[in-house]
Order: structure tokens, then C-alpha cells, then sequence
């Protein structure tokens, strides 16, 4: 474990008047409810729970998750538990098993892990609204995974300033800020952090674009995070309006898709409508060629005969008289 030469405040300037940047992004954050912090130790969580501890006295508690993934995470939890009590702040420590299943991505098997113990550490302490530390560059990194991986709007439309998930609403109030900023913020409040080593790890796609990629779209294009935020955020709007167009042409069809009316519908909005109602209806998502063979499925399916059945996800939609039905594997 790496950590900051920079001191802990004592209690006394933890309760510093001063305003900052960090201060104003949490500006729109619910007022009079509690509130838990997404709380790791690095400095962009930290920086998140002294802002939310100064504004909202007495309403914050931080939530830090054990992976259990490195050495180092006990050291990163002893940290927490002394920057917490310097703050007077109460925190819930949550233990998972973070491993990656054979062929799983191990950043992403970490990430699921990690909301579903936020979420249920924040029920089982009263809490319905979660704070977490992601920042502008955390964004583009996200977006530039997106491009990578050829995805479509709902991949560009990046992190959403806010999503809800087993009853817990959580918020992402610094969008909008680079991380420097928010390393020199603590540094000016003489606040330290952690630096967990698995950053330095240029195995992990997300660290080879943030040591290669992001200096040089620094010197290339000094606005980037600005611009990149702003095609992100006209991304999710498309994507809004497609979902809501998805729900209506779903909505007629009173049930299931039915081959007959999708079939009176362009490709593309065909394509549409399936995706949203594997994800919505299923929790399910089919890769570009999957769909593009269930479309030629429906297309072709002009007499009571023709049957469909295409592995989709983790299951298969089947033709089921005039419908279309998904089935989870067995």
C-alpha cells in the first residue's frame, strides 16, 4: 500500500467552513436525509466523504467494501476505519468475495461485487441514497472502453450522474470534476489518502488507457473531459428516447413481441424493441450477431410452421405461437 505524505486534518479542521470545488459538486445532493460515501481510501472516495461530512454534519456514513482481492486490504480498511474517526463518521465495513468466474472479466466481477454489497450494507443501515467517487476522467476511460468495445448508445452514454438499484439510489456528484483537481483540493486541505498498487497494474485495460491514453489527449485536446462528457450526455438522451420508444411499440403489442406486428416495423426499430425487451423484461443482453440472426428469424417467419429458437445470452427465444418467448437455461 502506497499512501500519501499528506496528514490527516485534526477533528477541528475537518469542520472548516471553507468551500471548494468538491463542495460545490455536492451542491444538488439530497438535503436532510442520511447519507452513505462509497468510502475506498483513494483520494477521489476521500475526497467525496470530506465534502459530504462538512455539509451534511452528522448525516454521512461511509460504506467500505473488503474485496479481499490483495494483501494490502486490510491495511486499506485499518485506514478508512482512522480517517472515519478523525471525522467523527460511522462506518459499515462489508466483506464479499470478489473472484472472477473462468472467462469473467475480472474489473467488472469486482464491480458487481461491489454494488450489490453497497446496496446491501446501505438497506441494512437505513440508507437510500449513496454517494460515489467516480470523476470526469473516470468517464472517459468508461467512454473510450465503450468505443473499444464497439458498443452502442447505451455503452457512449457513459456513467449516469445517478441509477437506482435494489432500492438504494446512488449518485455520482463528480462527474464533472478531473481528478487533479481533486488530488490538489486535498492537498490544500492537508488531507492524505491511499493509492491502491493495482493502479500501477498496465495488465487492466482501464490503467493502460489512463497512464497511455489520457496524457495524450491532455496535449492533444486540453478540453477533452468537457467535450467527452458532453457527446456522453447527448448519448444518453438518444438512448432515452429510443427506451421510450421501445416501451410504446412494446406496449401495443400487450404482452410478448408479436412476430406478425414486428414484422410491420423497420429492422431498426425491430432491433430496438427486442433489445429493450430482453433487458427490460429478462435482465438479459444479445450480442450484434445474435440479434441480427433473430431479425432474420422474424423476417422469415411468414407460415404457422416456422419455428424459431436462437441462444440468446444465457438462454434462448423461442417462437411460441404468434410470439416470441426467452427461456433461461436449464
Amino acid at each position: 500500500m502506497a499512501a500519501s505524505t499528506t496528514p490527516r486534518p485534526k477533528p477541528s479542521e475537518s469542520s472548516s467552513p471553507a468551500r471548494g470545488p468538491v463542495e460545490a459538486a455536492l451542491a444538488d445532493v439530497p438535503v436532510g436525509v442520511p447519507l452513505g460515501v462509497a468510502y475506498s481510501g483513494g483520494a477521489d472516495s476521500t475526497a467525496l466523504l470530506l465534502a459530504a461530512a462538512r455539509l451534511r454534519p452528522g448525516q454521512v456514513q461511509a460504506l467500505h467494501v473488503h474485496h479481499g482481492l490483495q494483501a494490502a486490504a486490510d491495511d486499506f480498511e485499518r485506514h478508512c476505519a482512522q480517517v472515519c474517526e478523525c471525522l467523527g463518521v460511522p462506518i459499515h465495513v462489508e466483506r464479499v468475495d470478489a473472484r472472477h468466474a473462468p472467462g469473467d472479466s475480472p474489473e467488472d466481477a469486482a464491480r458487481r461485487a461491489r454494488y450489490e454489497a453497497l446496496a446491501r450494507v446501505a438497506q441494512a443501515h437505513g440508507l437510500r441514497t449513496v454517494l460515489l467517487g467516480q470523476h470526469a476522467d473516470d468517464q472517459v476511460e468508461t467512454l473510450l472502453l465503450a468505443l473499444s468495445r464497439g458498443a452502442g448508445l447505451p455503452g457512449l452514454a457513459g456513467m449516469a450522474p445517478s441509477f437506482e438499484r435494489d432500492g438504494v439510489t446512488f449518485l455520482r456528484p463528480l462527474l464533472r470534476l478531473p481528478g487533479p483537481v481533486l488530488r490538489e483540493w486535498l492537498r490544500t486541505q492537508g488531507q492524505g489518502w491511499i493509492e491502491d498498487p493495482s493502479n500501477a497494474d498496465t495488465g487492466l485495460t482501464r490503467n493502460r488507457i489512463r497512464h497511455g491514453l489520457m496524457p495524450a489527449l491532455e496535449a492533444a485536446f486540453p478540453a477533452f473531459r468537457d467535450t467527452f462528457a458532453r457527446s456522453a450526455r447527448h448519448a444518453a438522451q438518444a438512448q432515452r428516447l429510443l427506451h421510450a420508444l421501445a416501451q410504446d411499440d412494446l406496449s401495443a403489442m400487450q404482452g410478448d413481441p408479436d412476430i406478425a406486428a414486428l414484422q410491420r416495423l423497420p429492422r431498426e426499430r425491430q432491433a430496438n424493441l427486442l433489445r429493450h425487451w430482453l433487458a427490460a423484461g429478462h435482465g438479459v443482453a444479445c450480442s450484434s450477431a445474435q440479434l441480427e440472426e433473430l431479425l432474420d428469424q422474424v423476417q422469415a417467419c411468414r407460415t404457422r410452421g416456422h419455428g424459431i429458437r436462437i441462444k440468446v445470452a444465457s438462454g434462448r427465444v423461442e417462437r411460441e405461437g404468434p410470439r416470441l418467448a426467452w427461456h433461461p437455461a436449464i
